[in-house]
């Protein structure tokens, strides 16, 4: 059972994915990533109600009370996921899918170097074996970059991808901070930093797009609203497959990395992204092995 939800989280992940490249074709990236979080945030709202006037709704959907302490770590971490966003969609604005998504899938890598340094965790055998192997299908992946002139350390998008990825990696580090060491409850955090994300991006947008909405015009499409759906039911059934019993959190995090494979075939089938295309898989089936290796190690 766990597996399947793994892998459904892994699925959801990718079609997160593609739901962004295909809402930011020609389209305002901030009021994008505005209303799609939007969309997640509502998601959260109807349990946030039910868990005040209901505390025997099931375990797994409650949202827990919360300090405002712990609202204010929260707070930190939309700060954070946020950041992370931005440059992220700006990336995935302006970079083809099958460049930016098989990057996005090494987070797990600098959440472990992090892990290591900042956290102070020792790396198993595999683990370093993993890291070794990632950052090797890595460095060939921006090689074979230049065959599509994206220069990998001369293109500002590039760059907004590589701070947006490590960010991500922080917000795991961060995470596993406030649930393990401050021992937050992981439904409350998911849902209130939802919610906190709207006033984190609200400011940015209205500084950043409001003054130039004429230039750089916004035009709705349903697959925004699919980009906050498929990212809340990802986060759902990860949650979820992870607090089953024997459920295996290395094996499951391996899995999730799995998600792109989805936005690799829309891009090449669909938005016509086929340049070398063999070559690709093979680098992003060789990055999956060290990911899988980092995740297992443990």
């Amino acid at each position: 059972m766990w597996i399947y939800l793994a892998l459904a989280s892994a699925l959801l992940l990718g079609f997160y994915d593609v739901s962004k490249k295909v809402s930011l074709r020609g389209n305002a990236v901030l009021p994008v990533l505005y209303v799609a979080a939007f969309f997640s945030a509502m998601l959260f709202v109807p349990f946030i109600i039910l868990s005040k006037v209901s505390p025997a709704l099931d375990h797994f959907l409650y949202i827990q009370e919360m300090t405002w302490e712990q609202h204010l770590f929260t707070f930190v971490k939309s700060c954070i996921v946020g950041s992370s966003w931005v440059l992220s969609y700006y990336a995935m604005r302006y970079l083809p899918i099958t460049i930016v998504s098989p990057i996005r899938a090494t987070a797990p890598l600098f959440t472990l170097l992090g892990a290591a340094t900042v956290l102070g965790e020792r790396l198993e055998p595999m683990q370093w074996m993993g890291v070794f192997v990632t950052v090797a299908f890595f460095w060939r992946f921006s090689k074979m970059g230049r065959m599509e002139k994206v220069n990998f350390w001369g293109n500002k998008w590039m760059y907004c991808l590589y701070l947006g990825t490590m960010l991500g990696a922080v917000s795991g580090l961060y995470d596993k901070y406030l649930i393990s060491h401050l021992g937050m409850p992981k439904n409350a955090v998911q849902a209130w930093y939802s919610l906190y994300m709207l006033l984190v991006l609200l400011p940015i947008a209205l500084l950043k797009w409001w003054p130039n909405r004429r230039e750089n015009k916004f035009v709705f499409r349903w697959s925004i609203a699919l980009i906050g759906v498929c990212l809340a039911l990802s986060d759902f059934t990860y949650f979820y497959s992870l607090s089953i019993p024997e459920s295996l959190v290395a094996v499951v995090s391996a899995l999730r990395r799995c998600s792109v494979v989805v936005p690799f075939l829309v891009g090449v089938i669909f938005l016509n992204e086929r340049r070398n295309v063999l070559r690709k898989l093979l680098i992003i089936c060789g990055m999956l092995i060290g990911v899988a290796m980092i995740a297992l190690g443990s």
